[in-house]
């Protein structure tokens, strides 16, 4: 492992990959985003990722889940189906750029809730990053001097419900092998999103389905390069190249969708970014590894 964890640019490069991977996610959930209801996009997404699923039906066989895991499995499931579906929601109300820069929070309210429910302790310094992540969040809303929408609101309690589903995965991970902790995932989203599905559910076409196609596709192959990213430099190294996502998502907000370039949502962002670069550079120096990249709180 030590060989593996000190290759800094291999692990920049597959970051840098990551990132295009999750931003042309964003871009193909904008494109069919007001043709789709949001509940059935994000149902279409997981049925047909499900393929995906089927090099972890033997690990989750094996397991013989309890029913505390089966139940911690389900919570996280119910959470995730929420966040999922209004992210993209979000995604048909706001901007790109004001999307990726408000899912960087879901890291910090990791931290806050690992302090609540885990036991972590919460220094000083983890508190002064996690007050400058909620001012970058304030820098972008900037509530009082222009009117919110929704999707605001929407992408901030996504970044909750990530939060919670990351955390229960953090408590599962411990117990089970990664191949069950992301199938019972798959499996769980599926089934809590196909009755909000069957609520608005309009018949797509078949290119509308090849998109949603893709986008698991494009989605399941981020999760991959990220990986392939953390097992080459440490998460120190991979985290602040994640702010280049937001870069991308102004530019194909700009140029692909009409979206204006919003100073005040990069420089909020930014802010954000660096405040969970912060907090995962000091677990870092303290040997403790809580807060995740922001990647992995992705759909």
């Amino acid at each position: 492992m030590a060989q593996t964890q000190n290759r800094p640019i291999v692990g920049v490069i597959w970051m840098l990959i990551t990132g295009v991977m999750f931003v042309a996610v964003t871009a193909i959930v904008k494109y069919v985003g007001s043709e789709l209801p949001a509940a059935e996009s994000a149902f279409l997404r997981y049925l047909l990722g499900l393929v995906f699923l089927i090099p972890m039906i033997g690990p989750i066989r094996k397991a013989k889940l309890t029913p505390r895991a089966l139940k911690l499995f389900g919570f996280r499931g119910v959470v995730h189906t929420l966040g999922v579906t209004l992210w993209f929601y979000a995604m048909t109300q706001i901007s790109i750029a004001e999307v990726t820069a408000m899912n960087y929070l879901s890291p910090v309210y990791v931290t806050i809730g690992a302090a609540f429910f885990l036991g972590e302790k919460l220094a000083l310094r983890r508190i002064l990053a996690v007050v400058a992540a909620l001012i970058g969040a304030m820098v972008i809303l900037r509530p009082g001097f222009r009117e919110l929408s929704p999707g605001h609101f929407a992408m901030l309690i996504t970044a909750v419900m990530f939060a919670g589903s990351y955390l229960t995965a953090k408590v599962m991970a411990d117990e089970v092998s990664p191949a069950v902790v992301v199938g019972m995932l798959s499996i769980t989203v599926t089934i809590g999103l196909a009755p909000l599905a069957a609520m608005v559910w309009v018949t797509p076409t078949l290119e509308q389905l090849g998109w949603m196609f893709l986008l698991a596709c494009f989605a399941t192959a981020g999760h991959f390069t990220m990986t392939l990213a953390f097992q080459a430099a440490p998460v120190t190294v991979t985290q602040p190249v994640t702010f280049l996502q937001l870069f991308w998502a102004v530019l194909l907000g700009a140029l692909v969708f009409g979206e204006g370039i919003d100073g005040w949502v990069i420089f909020g962002g930014l802010i954000i970014l660096a405040s969970v670069s912060f907090i995962t550079w000091r677990e870092a120096r303290l040997k403790r590894a809580t807060t995740p990249p922001v990647p992995a709180t992705k759909v």
